[in-house]
Order: C-alpha cells, then structure tokens, then sequence
C-alpha cells in the first residue's frame, strides 16, 4: 500500500481538570475575620475614651440581673422599680445616677475662706515669680555690659567710670566723674565724647529688656563751698540728664520706655562724706522695675 493509501488518524488528548472549583467559605471566613477586628478596634476606642463614671455605667449596664425583694410593681421577678427604691434589677439604672449624683455644695462662708486663702498664696507666688525672672534679666543685662566693656577698647578704658548694681528701684547704671576725666563739659550739660560712647553702650543693654527707665542727673559741690547744691545745680543736673536722654533715643531707645528724667543737683551724693569729689558728678540709669498684675481684691 503505497503511502497515500495510508488512513490519516487523528488522536485527541484530553487533560486532566482540576476538579472545579474550591468554592467561596473562606470569603465568608474571611469577612467574619474583618469584621471580628474591626469590633475589637472599635471597642478599643470606646474603652480609651471614656471616662471612670461611664465605664462603670457600661460595666452596670451589662451586669447580670439580680433578684432581689420590692414592693414595688408585681413584687416578682419581673416586677418593676419605683422612683425611690431599687425594684427587681436593683443594680440596674437607678444605682448608676445614684453613683453619679455631684456632691452637695459647701457652705459659701468656708468656700469664701478656701478662695481667700488661695487667692493670697498665688499673689506671693506671682511676686517671687516675677522678682526672680527680673533677678535675672538684670544679672543678664549687667553681665552683657560688662563684656562689652572688656571686649571693645574704646570701653575698656572708661570701665572704671561705669558703676552697676542692683537697688530696690531696679538694675541701676551709673556714668560717674573721675578727677580729669569728666563726662560733661564744665559747667555745660553737652555730654563729651567719652559720655556719649557710654550711653551708645548703655542703649544697647536698655534695648534688650522691655522696662521702663529713669534718668538722673546729680553735681557735686564746689570746692570751698559751705552748701552741697548751688542756686544753678538743679538746672545743670536735669539738663544733664535730658541730654542724656536724647542721645539713648538717638542710640534706638524708643521715647515710650522713658518714665522719667529729673535733676537731685547735689541733694544725693554718692560719697556723703565729701560731697565736692568729681564721683558725685554722675548720670544714674535705673531700669525699672515692673509691678506684677495681680487680681483685684473682690471682697471690698
């Protein structure tokens, strides 16, 4: 038989299938396991907002029914609750508004006497509050000064005319007179070149605090002279401390934090028992310092 006589024979193979499918219970699982978190989560959050009185109300809410004795309603087990008494849940709502009834208020007298008592320990504390924070700012601001004094050599030399402390009034600097090394012109209220690199200085110390400041100009008596103030030592002594004035606005002192510029002449010296030496002819600075703002009194 020759090769085209040949019968042609097709053979199909059939693959294995898979056996169907799996079917859809482990979306079913899945979603009963979403849906089981996403409680636990939300009870979490609930849990962790909730304050005491109302955990405890929760807690009451889903506590087991107790039976217990009324009068009230039926009297069994299903008997209901009065306005007054527990009825058969007897730890039930009414021993939860019980829980959270507010507690009677105290006699206004003892009230009155706690606020009082109060009111004066937060003004002492308020006082040494603030006299401890302006403590500092002064050291802070008399510390800067003096570093600027050892850092710049047009300062250093005029350390010796700078006097600072601290007084009751406030952080008190002082531009003070030395035999040949005055701070003034004689007899003029014109502040020399020396006095004015000073207060340059000093403005800068005044601008890094918000208090107000004083100025005050003082003489010192004339040698041979039986009286500590001359008839011209008050206007000489002001006009001293005016110009003292304008040149810490000129150096960036804003005019508002100026509370006051006077002249003493000669009534305050610095050293009382020789009123005619040179360091009683100075410009005293004082920052001053601030009052606290206490609350107002209400029981007058």
């Amino acid at each position: 038989m020759s090769m085209s006589d040949r019968p042609i024979l097709i053979k199909k193979i059939k693959k294995g299938g898979h056996g169907g499918h799996h079917g859809g219970a482990w979306k079913v699982a899945y979603a009963d396991f979403v849906t089981a978190m996403m409680a636990f989560f939300l009870l979490m959050w609930l849990i962790n907002t909730t304050d005491p009185e109302q955990k405890r109300g929760i807690a009451e809410y889903f506590a087991p029914a107790s039976v217990s004795a009324t009068t009230s309603g039926s009297g069994g087990i299903l008997g209901g609750t009065s306005l007054g008494d527990d009825g058969a849940k007897s730890s039930g709502s009414n021993s939860v508004i019980t829980q959270l009834a507010p507690e009677a208020p105290q006699d206004p007298a003892e009230q009155a006497g706690q606020s009082s008592d109060l009111t004066g320990a937060s003004e002492a504390q308020l006082r040494e509050e603030i006299a401890r924070r302006e403590a500092a700012d002064f050291a802070s601001a008399a510390e800067s000064l003096r570093q600027a004094m050892q850092s710049m050599p047009e300062l250093a030399e005029l350390s010796k005319q700078l006097i600072i402390d601290q007084t009751p009034e406030g952080l008190r600097i002082q531009l003070v007179d030395q035999e040949g090394r005055s701070m003034f012109e004689q007899n003029s209220s014109r502040p020399n070149a020396r006095a004015q690199v000073l207060l340059r200085a000093i403005a800068r110390v005044i601008n890094q605090l918000p208090n107000r400041i004083s100025i005050t100009g003082h003489t010192s008596a004339a040698p041979g002279s039986n009286r500590a103030t001359g008839p011209n030592d008050w206007t000489l002594s002001a006009e001293r401390a005016n110009a003292s004035r304008l040149v810490l606005q000129a150096a960036g002192v804003a005019p508002d934090r100026v509370y006051q510029v006077s002249g003493k002449a000669g009534s305050d010296p610095l050293y009382p028992d020789d009123p005619t030496l040179a360091g009683n002819r100075r410009i005293a600075i004082v920052l001053l310092r601030e009052a606290p703002v206490l609350p107002t009194d209400t029981s007058l």
